[in-house]
């Protein structure tokens, strides 16, 4: 995404490495995983504009309650289904079973699950 809206500003980025990780996950440690890469006289604008998409996001994720940023998507800690699905993953190893995700203020502590229109 970040990609897609720096160029529509104009900046001409690349991802290096997204083929290879792409082909062979397992080394994507080794290589340091997919990089967003921009042309070395872009690199001010690119960076300036990464930090206003950072507050936008920020101030589109605020509390409806008391109106922190300080709010991330987390895996519900408080939902039974979780904990269910955390044993039987457990017990049968890669088994994948779907979580319930919500957005949580660190400060207030409230949790909801949409962001505000």
């Amino acid at each position: 995404m970040v990609l897609q809206r720096l160029e529509e500003e104009g900046i001409r980025p690349y991802l290096e490495n997204e083929y290879t990780v792409t082909i062979d996950p397992i080394l994507t440690n080794a290589i340091g995983g997919i990089r967003l890469m921009v042309p070395k006289e872009q690199l001010p604008r690119a960076l300036e504009l990464m930090d206003q998409f950072e507050k936008d996001y920020k101030h589109a994720a605020a509390c409806p309650r008391c109106g922190s940023v300080n709010v991330h998507y987390i895996t519900q800690t408080k939902h039974a289904a979780n904990w269910i699905s955390a044993f039987i993953s457990w017990i049968f190893g890669s088994y994948a079973v779907a979580v319930k995700k919500v957005y949580h203020c660190f400060d207030c502590e409230h949790e909801f699950e949409s962001l505000q229109e």
